[in-house]
């Protein structure tokens, strides 16, 4: 596997571009697409909200009912949720002008939105940013990089990946990109994301690959409990790299799953890491946990204590909020007989073995702590399953960036 720059245009075949719209923001862009020159195999999870926006209801649709997918339209600003028909009307509106300007069937573009629940969009401003994407779009990395920055909208830094692997002596690569800061709670989260392959690989592998490897990646983070309405992560495989078609159960399918892994974990701890008012990205590894899914409860349970998040802001090595959070999960284990560590690059220590403290040195912690990535690490010692959960601090700009979201 080799890591290569770039995002959904680093994959053969794709182009991708970012547009002023106005549809919320002023002086932005806020409107993006992704085309392939051919057509794509589909693969997709969704939120797990009873309450879906539009746009996930039209993808749930044609990827399940499309023979193809070939383009994806997403806007930044409003979010196209609790709008009932025109909500679902402008969706059609939206892959029909695209159909049209891209001379596809209009049941092979996706619609994707971020921002305001509630609002109406502006369509014929959406349709008019439609315009300026056909015409922009470029499989230049750049284009892939504008496309990223024109879906943010609490998001600090625009987020991509990309990687190349080889299959049947061909050059694949996976290419992503994804927005999300808050609303961000297992399972899936306020996230758009996107992720394009130029492999040869059927509908039925692709999407037993995501979502096998959704429940170790994007579900398994969390900034402030919150599970959007608008949740979307989408593959596209245009099979331009022209490999040998990837099989079940064959090395190359691992190789594929592996690449796929590290897109969607690259993109989810950047998500995690710019939760909203962050300043800290928080990682929990349970290891030695009796079952997978055991270790996935602790885990997710430390990253989503808003005490131990305050902790990591305040880097105050309070061992108990770690271990009250891991006592609060549901799973059953002895407290005298765990161990729990702090890490970073500034160090290791370990603060909590067999019941107790360990006596460490508070000035040495508060000096791991205050790095910007920091890991919490818990020993169950009750067997060889493990997992690892993403969050972030909870800091004051957190309320401040959503007291006045809709402002």
């Amino acid at each position: 596997m080799k890591i290569r720059t770039g995002g959904v245009t680093a994959a053969k075949g794709f182009e991708a571009a970012g547009a002023e719209a106005a549809i919320k923001y002023q002086n932005r862009k806020d409107m993006a697409i992704i085309y392939s020159k051919k057509p794509c195999t589909l693969a997709a999870t969704f939120t797990t909200n009873v309450v879906k926006a539009a746009p996930v209801l039209w993808d749930k649709k044609v990827v399940e009912e499309s023979p193809f997918g070939q383009a994806v339209i997403i806007n930044a600003g409003i979010a196209n949720a609790c709008t009932g028909k025109e909500g679902l009307d402008y969706c059609s509106r939206t892959a029909k002008k695209s159909a049209e300007l891209l001379n596809i069937p209009e049941d092979a573009v996706l619609v994707a939105s971020t921002g305001v629940i509630g609002m109406q969009l502006p369509i014929d401003r959406i349709e008019a940013g439609v315009e300026k994407l056909a015409k922009a779009k470029a499989e230049t990395l750049d284009a892939g990089t504008q496309a990223a920055e024109a879906i943010m909208t609490t998001d600090t830094r625009s987020k991509q990946a990309a990687v190349e692997i080889e299959i049947g002596g061909v050059k694949v690569t996976l290419g992503g990109m994804c927005k999300g800061s808050g609303m961000i709670h297992p399972n899936m989260c306020t996230m758009l994301g996107f992720v394009t392959t130029d492999a040869v690989i059927s509908k039925e592998l692709l999407t037993r690959a995501l979502k096998e490897d959704v429940v170790d990646t994007f579900n398994m983070i969390s900034v402030d409990g919150d599970t959007s309405t608008n949740d979307t992560l989408l593959v596209m495989a245009n099979g331009m790299a022209e490999n040998p078609e990837i099989q079940d159960g064959t090395p190359e399918y691992e190789e594929f799953k592996a690449a796929l892994h590290y897109i969607n974990e690259s993109l989810a701890k950047m998500m995690a890491g710019d939760g909203e008012g962050a300043t800290a990205l928080l990682e929990t590894k349970v290891i030695g946990a009796d079952t997978k899914e055991n270790a996935r409860i602790l885990s997710k349970s430390v990253v989503c204590s808003s005490l131990v998040k305050a902790m990591i802001y305040g880097h105050d090595a309070n061992a108990g909020r770690v271990l009250c959070a891991l006592g609060y999960s549901g799973v059953q284990f002895d407290p005298e007989k765990i161990d729990l560590y702090f890490e970073s690059k500034a160090g290791r220590i370990k603060i909590y073995q067999d019941g107790v403290s360990t006596g460490y040195n508070e000035e040495e912690a508060t000096k791991i702590l205050s790095e910007p990535e920091v890991t919490v690490l818990v020993d169950m010692k009750m067997g060889e399953e493990s997992a690892t959960a993403w969050g972030c601090d909870l800091t004051y700009d957190y309320v401040k960036i959503n007291a006045d979201y809709r402002s």
